[in-house]
């Protein structure tokens, strides 16, 4: 969960919008949490968690598919092009 996260710009922009929300978003994707990990992430402040993807290798990040108005692609995770 951690690592999706942290290496994915569109679930990093989706959680600082609504964390619990993406959080559930990633677990319909199959990853589990506990209630207690669910609580713990939700409160995870998501500018330590941008700080933490700026610090990671730009090739472990997935880039954001931005559209000619700007917009956020909402591709699903296959869809999203590596840097």
């Amino acid at each position: 969960m951690l690592g999706r996260l942290a290496t994915d710009q569109a679930i990093r922009n989706r959680f600082r919008q609504a964390p619990a929300l993406a959080l559930r978003e990633l677990m319909a994707l199959g990853l589990e949490l506990s209630p207690v990990e669910l609580a713990a992430l939700e409160a995870i402040d998501p500018a330590a968690i941008q700080r933490f993807a700026q610090a990671l290798d730009a090739r472990l990040q997935k880039a954001l598919l931005v559209s000619a108005t700007g917009a956020e692609s909402g591709a699903p995770q296959g869809e999203e092009k590596a840097r």
